[in-house]
């Protein structure tokens, strides 16, 4: 019979990885989408003494034993690297893990109204068992790049005041038939569409089509300062809200939104801030689009990283 971990730990060891722990629970609420865990992986990086490689290549600098560099792609992926008394040809020692965790992204023209309700069309991206992401409170959060250039940053959902929003589902006394479907089939993925508002527009005007679209529309323009249009330079990510808390009467254990496969990237990450001079030029790399088999310019299959 396997030996139970746990057994093994000593009073420091259990210190050392509760501040782990902390620092993962910190990390981990804080980095649901790549674009966030990108941008805290490079602060964590400069705190750690990493450059830009940018800047080396800006002032002509050498790269040499011991510099400790990192390489921001597109704001979605990093590769960062301790260069080694070795040269490059005699070899690399790599360690990788992914940042994009199974989601539900909103469409192109997502918002609509139905039912006089009005809602968010979605299509999922991972691997996502559909049934479990409805009655569901849910979060907002991705970027918004408005006609001139402007960049606005949303994040809806996660703190104390905000309103999140949802997927719903049948009471149980009405769905008798959809019990009877296999759990691939209880939740069809065009049914996966967020509930956003039920309170219309006050108007005067003769049209009152539409008023409750309008007045999520007015929200959002009064919020975010985003027209309809500006959905289709948007990249929006629904995720689950709230913030990744110890599991058990024991705290033995951490639930939260994003564990695949952030907890090796932060790991990873964590170890490779702490690799000083090595032989062989040593690199860590945290990408994109693992989710959907690392297509395009920031996964694995770019040309990105040789």
């Amino acid at each position: 019979m396997k030996k139970n971990t746990w057994e093994d730990y000593k009073e420091e060891d259990l210190n050392n990885l509760n501040n782990l722990c902390n620092d993962y629970k910190l990390f981990i609420s804080n980095s649901k989408t790549e674009r966030e865990a990108t941008n805290n992986i490079v602060k964590l990086a400069l705190n750690s003494g990493f450059k830009d490689l940018d800047y080396y290549i800006d002032n002509n600098i050498k790269l040499k034993s011991g510099d400790k560099i990192f390489v921001n792609n597109r704001g979605k992926s990093v590769c960062l690297f301790v260069i080694g008394d070795e040269d490059i040809t005699k070899g690399l020692n790599i360690l990788g893990a992914h940042i994009d965790s199974p989601r539900l992204d909103l469409k192109s023209s997502p918002l609509y109204e139905d039912e006089e309700l009005a809602y968010f069309d979605t299509h999922y991206y991972g691997g996502i068992k559909k049934y479990q992401w409805v009655t569901l409170p849910l979060a907002l959060h991705g970027v918004v790049v408005k006609k001139n250039g402007q960049k606005i940053n949303i994040n809806v959902g996660d703190g104390e005041d905000e309103p999140v929003v949802g997927i719903t589902d049948l009471l149980p006394h009405l769905g008798t038939e959809q019990m009877k479907k296999k759990a691939s089939e209880v939740i069809p993925g065009d049914k996966l569409d967020v509930l956003v508002g039920s309170i219309p527009f006050k108007t005067e005007d003769k049209d009152k089509e539409d008023l409750v679209k309008k007045n999520i529309l007015n929200i959002l323009k009064e919020k975010y300062n985003i027209e309809e249009d500006d959905f289709l330079s948007s990249e929006i990510e629904v995720v689950p809200a709230g913030k990744a808390r110890d599991f058990g009467l024991d705290k033995s254990m951490i639930i939260a939104y994003g564990q695949d496969d952030k907890v090796c990237a932060f790991t990873s990450l964590k170890a490779f801030l702490d690799v000083n001079k090595c032989n062989k030029t040593t690199s860590c790399i945290l990408v994109d689009k693992e989710e959907i088999g690392s297509v395009g310019a920031t996964g694995m299959e770019s040309s990105f990283y040789e």
